[in-house]
């Protein structure tokens, strides 16, 4: 049984990110804001036009941090694929078998599935931009260890603690989003922060590809760490603190000092302080996985999605290598079809989204709710098994490269669309968007580095065809049903675990 809607203060209406003139539902959105405003000694906004409330900054701002925190999180996409055209010639100077090789270029995604939870938990606690440039500052230090030497143990050790600090931007990009942009305006937010991201999949093995043939591959990885110092330079001038709990507790810090008594880092009482809120922040995203069905859900439809594609990265290349005899530079071009793929599901996507949910608000007596997502979410989702199927026959029977980056685009389309979907049903449902974001995530990433494993066998057994008709039909059999049943009994589902 779902909870009888009831009114809600403006103030907090406000907080999370709904019209003030039309609040029916309070969920946990809701409740975690008035908690939070309790928690700030009663402190809160001077009015619904305060300046220094991120929804009413200019958009200027809004669009400058945007840039930013899109560019950092261009690194880490580019740092997941960048290893896939140079795969064979660090197989060689490593002296690793092509599994090994395979384990060094997705064990970054371990990294990405584990490195939010703490993430998560620090920037619930100090807020995002203080997380954000502390993990950039990490992903430089480990990702230009990486080739050093070349010795697989740092290889390995690198790629997973690089991939711990990268996982700042997919952690803290679509919150931070959130804190700026109001519900109505999610889908436009998300194709604004992900329009130079998505780019990174295609980015990253153009510039493995270049390298592997005209310069040393150490390179790949010194060149993403110089990239992301300047990223994280600008950062730290532009970015601006935009989690409303962390600006109204400093509010009332300056307001009321006595409440907050200030701990020295070099005292026992400041690790104590710290300790405490990190055990209590760092459980948030296992206890939401644990207990909360709406996220295990969202993150069997998310997880296979991405490590199918996943899966199909690190093993594009050698299509166009081994099956169309193409050189390393030439076939990292074919990587342009996921770039356009992306940006097509992100960007056209994003606008589709947004109109499919003010035409679902603007219904007589529509009560807004995080199911207005689903049709959005149902549409995307069958692109990826149509792209699957056509990739992969067209790659089998070595059809023109123009059908075969036809499908590689589709695929990747509806991959995208299908996150951005994902994402905006956890930010209209959570305000703790950073912890569910990490939750939702974690399966997601761990799939991300087994598919690629298997990869080889597959391919090798089953050919590309018959391979990714298994993954379809994989896919359309554990994923495709989830969006009917969010859409029937969303509701109910998102209302188990609430109490915990």
């Amino acid at each position: 049984m779902t909870a009888e809607p009831k009114e809600i203060p403006q103030e907090a209406a406000v907080e999370a990110g709904r019209d003030p003139n039309n609040v029916a539902v309070v969920d946990d959105e809701v409740e975690a804001k008035l908690n939070g405003l309790r928690e700030t000694h009663g402190a809160t906004w001077d009015g619904p036009d305060d300046p220094h409330n991120p929804y009413n900054w200019s958009l200027v701002r809004k669009v400058s941090i945007a840039i930013v925190v899109s560019c950092g999180q261009l690194a880490t996409l580019m740092s997941t694929s960048m290893m896939a055209a140079a795969l064979n010639q660090i197989s060689e100077d490593l002296g690793l078998s092509i599994s090994v090789t395979q384990i060094c270029f997705s064990i970054f995604l371990l990294g990405l599935a584990f490195g939010p939870f703490l993430i998560a938990a620090l920037s619930e606690i100090y807020g995002r931009r203080f997380v954000w440039l502390i993990s950039n500052v990490w992903y430089i230090l480990w990702n230009s260890l990486c080739p050093v030497g070349n010795n697989a143990g740092l290889m390995i050790t690198g790629r997973f603690l690089a991939g711990c600090g990268a996982s700042a931007g997919v952690t803290l990009t679509p919150p931070i989003m959130a804190d700026m942009f109001h519900a109505k305006d999610r889908g436009k937010s998300l194709a604004l922060a992900t329009l130079i991201p998505y780019l990174g999949p295609a980015l990253g093995p153009i510039m493995g590809g270049l390298a592997a043939q005209h310069i040393h591959w150490h390179w790949l990885f010194w060149i993403l760490s110089s990239f992301e110092a300047l990223v994280t330079v600008l950062g730290a001038i532009i970015l601006r603190e935009s989690y409303a709990p962390a600006l109204l507790r400093h509010k009332a810090r300056a307001q009321n000092p006595h409440l907050y008594p200030k701990y020295s880092p070099l005292t026992q009482q400041f690790y104590m302080d710290l300790f405490t809120q990190l055990r209590k922040n760092i459980h948030r995203p296992l206890r939401l996985l644990i207990t909360r069905p709406i996220i295990q859900l969202l993150a069997i439809v998310y997880g296979l999605d991405f490590g199918i594609y996943v899966l199909m990265l690190s093993t594009f290349a050698n299509i166009w290598i081994d099956r169309y005899h193409e050189s390393e530079t030439i076939s990292s071009l074919n990587y342009l079809a996921i770039a356009i793929g992306t940006t097509v599901g992100a960007q056209a996507g994003g606008h589709l989204m947004d109109y499919i949910f003010r035409r679902m608000r603007d219904r007589p007596g529509a009560i807004v709710t995080p199911e207005f997502r689903i049709p959005y979410m149902m549409s995307s989702i069958l692109l990826i098994p149509i792209g699957l199927i056509w990739y992969g026959w067209c790659a089998e029977s070595r059809s023109s490269w123009v059908a075969v980056d036809v499908g590689a685009a589709i695929f990747t389309a509806g991959c995208f669309m299908v996150g951005q979907a994902m994402l905006a049903y956890l930010l209209d449902e959570f305000a703790h968007a950073a912890s569910a974001n990490a939750a939702t995530r974690m399966l997601s990433n761990v799939l991300g580095f087994a598919f690629p494993i298997f990869a080889p066998s597959l391919y090798g057994r089953l050919g590309f065809g018959w391979g990714n008709t298994l993954l379809a039909l994989l896919y359309l059999g554990l994923a495709a049903p989830i969006p009917l049943v969010l859409w029937f009994w969303g509701p109910r589902i998102r209302a188990i675990g609430k109490e915990v």
